[in-house]
């Protein structure tokens, strides 16, 4: 079985969705026939590339939200992350944009060091107050993670890598992502938020269980022709996540439109809880 993800380094619910994803598979029964495939999704395109304004203030700002409040939820969700090992150094958070920091993921899928480089990237901003747009962090953090300090600099200095961030985002466009993270299981089923590890859980066996027991669906809409994407072609994981369809309204938190924008307040949170235990089927 197949699990594509979408998900920005800028949002804190995808941080603890692809933990929450981990400890969900250390306990599948068939983790081992699992491929994961992580996809590039930008909350803001076009963001300045670091913002020094603090992440609570600038969410209050943005929605109108009271800043007590933005703490009292960022205080909340440090709670949830250190229930599963994470640590959430909210007051650290640096904004910024992505762009450059999913190039250089693609870049180390490309010379298989893909794992190492996410997990510092995402670290580093989640955990350390690092200005994951700035071009010098990013060269730090890529060498860290065991790639040549030139490969980064020539990276950052080129658009290297940029279509296949673009394709992904083109994919979710496509398949109607519209927040993340995004869980698309098997190709035909979405679970959006950063679900608890239970209910991912459930929904991994639900769907592993669901395989070869439904027909075929013919792929619909115009595009680039039978089995390609509908014009988001550019890359092996768009072609074979074509068939994916798109994911219902989310029933947990995470970030993006027609969520928080980055934090979830309490109704979601009530609404994450009422919804647990749905695994959404998709629709074309």
């Amino acid at each position: 079985m197949r699990i594509d993800v979408w998900s920005d380094i800028l949002c804190p619910f995808c941080h603890l969705g692809r933990r929450h994803l981990e400890l969900a598979l250390e306990q599948f029964e068939h983790a081992d026939e699992v491929g994961v495939v992580w996809h590039s999704f930008q909350l803001d395109r076009n963001a300045a590339a670091v913002d020094d304004t603090p992440q609570v203030e600038r969410i209050a700002a943005k929605y109108g939200t009271d800043r007590a409040q933005m703490e009292a939820q960022h205080e909340q969700m440090a709670r949830d992350a250190a229930e599963v090992g994470l640590d959430f150094a909210w007051q650290r958070l640096v904004g910024g944009n992505s762009y450059d920091a999913h190039r250089l993921i693609h870049l180390a899928r490309s010379l298989d060091r893909e794992r190492e480089v996410t997990e510092r990237v995402l670290r580093a901003w989640y955990s350390e107050g690092a200005a994951i747009g700035d071009h010098e962090t990013l060269v730090r953090l890529g060498t860290e993670a065991g790639l040549e300090e030139q490969a980064v600099r020539d990276l950052l200095t080129s658009d290297d890598f940029g279509i296949d961030v673009r394709t992904d985002e083109a994919l979710a466009g496509q398949i109607g992502i519209t927040s993340v993270p995004t869980f698309v299981l098997d190709q035909k089923y979405g679970v959006t938020g950063a679900q608890p590890v239970e209910v991912l859980l459930q929904a991994i066996r639900q769907v592993w269980d669901l395989q070869g027991t439904e027909p075929e669906v013919p792929a619909a809409g115009g595009g680039c022709g039978g089995g390609c994407c509908g014009g988001a072609c550019g890359s092996g994981a768009a072609e074979e996540t074509a068939e994916a369809t798109a994911p219902a309204e989310a029933a947990g938190c995470g970030c993006g439109a027609g969520g928080c924008g980055g934090v979830c307040g309490p109704d979601e949170h009530a609404e994450h809880d009422a919804h647990a235990d749905e695994v959404s089927p998709a629709t074309r």
